[in-house]
């Protein structure tokens, strides 16, 4: 395996917690003078209201996909070793790592901002969506970078493809030959639509789950 194709990228089903240990395992080299990470956890507030937990869905295969070509994009731009990402589906409590990243390299510059454009580009591109669940109700949240890249016109050759199942809608604005945004859900979303082979399939958002190891 060359060093540039060191990738470990996991979405982890429900009550699967993100294990930090093993990622930073992965990336650890004797080569490299840096390792860089960032974890996401719920807070406890959002505005006022008080926060229960957090519930993520998304379309595995596509996320998986989503994050391979934000590595890509990434070593492109700088000089990194290795790049671990693991993101959770389902319900994610308080105080809890929903996203975890972390990259290694020679020199801390390149892990850093490595580091900072996959998390921001994970934020912005991969089709994974966040229910917020408040003691007064919940509410499906926007992708609000997505959404502010689209009003910054960055996406205009964008290929918006639509998924239909029941209730549900999701709108897909191809960048890095994939991203989305959910438009519309319910509790008991599923998702109808082709797979890469051309077959048809109807799964749970929140049941599928991918692991990629380059």
């Amino acid at each position: 395996m060359a060093a540039e194709d060191r990738n470990l990228i996991e979405i982890l089903e429900e009550n699967h917690p993100i294990d930090i240990s093993k990622y930073i395992s992965f990336v650890h080299s004797p080569q490299c003078g840096a390792i860089a990470t960032f974890a996401g956890t719920t807070r406890d507030n959002f505005d006022g209201k008080t926060v229960l937990e957090l519930r993520y869905e998304a379309y595995a295969t596509m996320a998986i996909r989503c994050i391979k070509s934000i590595c890509s994009s990434a070593r492109s731009k700088w000089n990194v070793h290795s790049i671990a990402a693991a993101h959770r589906l389902g319900t994610v409590p308080v105080g809890e790592t929903s996203v975890f990243v972390a990259i290694s390299s020679a020199h801390r510059a390149d892990a850093l901002d490595a580091c900072k454009f996959l998390i921001d580009e994970i934020k912005a591109s991969v089709p994974i969506w966040k229910k917020e669940v408040y003691t007064n109700g919940e509410v499906w949240k926007e992708n609000s970078e997505f959404l502010q890249r689209l009003e910054l016109g960055k996406d205009e050759k964008a290929e918006n493809r639509v998924y239909r199942s029941g209730k549900l809608e999701v709108e897909e604005h191809e960048k890095w030959g994939c991203c989305g945004e959910k438009v519309k859900v319910n509790d008991e979303a599923t998702d109808s639509c082709r797979n890469e082979e051309g077959y048809e399939q109807t799964e749970p958002f929140s049941s599928l789950s991918k692991v990629q190891k380059d």
